[in-house]
Parts: structure tokens; sequence; C-alpha cells
């Protein structure tokens, strides 16, 4: 089945990993627990009858919140976008003004609709927030970044996450230390949250404190667990593998992100599955087999020994 692409869209989203998450997944028996939703693509692609789907950022929850109680609905949107990029596409300073003016009013009104628009219009798909919680990432400067073809793919995304929606699924604003609790034996639960020591926007950063409630909060749980994280790239080894995340199963494949403002920053890494029950599946696919003997710093170039591992 061809993976469900939701209609947020944010940097690192989970797309291509889809099948290999839900492969190590297996048969699915309790409740789907997220405590990171973010755009969703990993939910919607679960099949979950019932779900606790959770994010601290309030604008993904209430989107979809409002999508599953039919305040919006993907005719709301298709409107919304036609009649927004048609003023776009005319606005001053090559569309800047009416960008300017939608994340003004979305930043005193939080209005879903315009979430979405910014989403879909800010620089390079990100997806940034300052710490007042309001957004603050530039246009993309493409005026006429609404096209028939695009609102309508838009539209076609917001239709089929709607579809997939169960009455069962729970959409909550929590910090994830109030959702993992709740999973019981029989439930997974599936965290893809910020990745350490890598450049990503969250809504209220990411530290190793939190890194370490996770790994005590999943440590404990009954529920199975699958946790998202990288293990290494050409420069550097995630030193969080090795300090806290060694003791469970690891899997590993191969990804690219397009992250980062500039081309040269987007860089190929070694992807992660972390998780707490038994797998067939392969360790790895990749040629590096141990990371532990070398741990690189950021930019550092690696030894020769580790190039050709690599």
């Amino acid at each position: 089945m061809k993976t469900i692409t939701p209609p947020i869209k944010s940097q690192g989203i989970k797309t291509k990993l889809v099948p290999w998450i839900m492969e190590l997944r297996g048969e699915l028996t309790g409740k789907w627990v997220e405590p990171f939703l973010g755009t969703g693509v990993v939910a919607f692609n679960s099949k979950a009858k019932s779900a606790l789907l959770s994010d601290i950022n309030p604008h993904i929850i209430r989107f979809y919140s409002d999508l599953q109680k039919d305040i919006i609905t993907p005719e709301i949107v298709k409107h919304y976008l036609q009649e927004e990029g048609a003023k776009l596409a005319v606005a001053g300073d090559n569309g800047y003004d009416h960008y300017r003016l939608i994340r003004d009013r979305f930043n005193t009104s939080f209005d879903p609709l315009d979430f979405i628009f910014l989403s879909r219009a800010g620089f390079n798909g990100m997806v940034r927030f300052s710490k007042k919680g309001n957004w603050n990432i530039p246009f993309c400067k493409k005026p006429n970044r609404f096209s028939q073809a695009y609102v309508t793919k838009i539209v076609n995304q917001t239709k089929i996450c709607k579809e997939m929606i169960q009455k069962d699924w729970s959409f909550v604003c929590q910090d994830f230390r109030e959702v993992i609790p709740q999973a019981k034996e029989g439930d997974l639960i599936y965290c893809d949250p910020p990745y350490a020591g890598r450049y990503v926007d969250y809504y209220s950063g990411w530290s190793d404190e939190d890194e370490k409630d996770l790994f005590e909060l999943l440590s404990q749980t009954k529920a199975r667990f699958i946790l998202s994280s990288w293990h290494h790239n050409d420069y550097r080894a995630n030193e969080n593998i090795e300090k806290y995340w060694n003791k469970f199963n690891i899997i590993t494949k191969d990804h690219f992100y397009h992250t980062g403002a500039k081309e040269e920053n987007r860089n190929p890494v070694v992807e992660a599955l972390i998780f707490n029950f038994q797998t067939n599946m392969n360790t790895h696919n990749h040629g590096y087999k141990n990371i532990k003997e070398e741990q690189l710093t950021l930019f550092e170039s690696p030894s020769p020994s580790m190039a050709q591992a690599l």
C-alpha cells in the first residue's frame, strides 16, 4: 500500500521510513500511543483502531482534532487555499506582503488553516516558533506557491487523513512524560523525538534531561515501544546510543534527510530504530558494524579506518 502523506509538512518527516517502521511493528493488538506526533505521517499509516496521539505543538493537535470533528473539512481547506493563494500571487514584495499578513494573523489568532498555509509556504519546509510561541520562518519566495495542482495535492492529503482518523483516536496536547505512562501491556508506543546532537526544530527544544527522562520512561513501560533516532553519519556517532539506548535492540538503515537551509548541509545519516521486543529483521543494511570504538565530533573528518567501514 502506498504511504499516506499528511497535509502538514516539516523537516525530518518519516515518509520514506514508514514501511520499515511498520514492518518492525508487526501485528498491532492494542492501542497506538505516539507522544511526538509531529506531522502525523507514522500514525496515519498505522491502521490503528485505537490511538493516543500527542504533541506539545498545539497547532498540530488542533488541526487534526478539528479535522476529526468536521470543524475543518477538505472542502474548507480547498476554498481557503484557493482564496489565500490567489492573494499571495499578486501581493507586493513578490508575495511577501501577504505571507507577512498571514503570519501576523496566525500569531494572534492561531487559526489552524493559517498554520497549514505557513507550513506549506515557509522557507525550506521548516516549522519553527519563537520562545513566545510565534511563527518565525521566512517566506519561500514563491508567490505562485499555491497553484491549482498544489492545492489539489494538499486537499487530497487532507481527505485521506480524515478518512484514516478513527473515532477512538484521541488527539491531546501533552508532554511525553504524561503520555507514556498511559500505555498498557499490549499497546505499542512509537516515539519520534527531536534528534539530540542534530539540528532540529521542535516547539520548545530538546535537552539531555529530556533524553534521560524518555529513556527512564521507556525502560519502565510494560508496552512494546519503537524509538526513532539516528545512529551515525560520516562525521560522528550519536553518543546517546552508547549512553542510553544500547541496552535495547537496535536496527539501522541508510537514510537521507533533506534538512538544513543550505544544500551542502544536507547529508546522509544512518537511521536507527530502538525497541524492546524480538524481531527477525536484519540488524544493519549498511557496511558499518560497530561505532563504539570511535566517537567523532561534529564536522570532524572520519579516520581512514572509519571511512572505509562507512
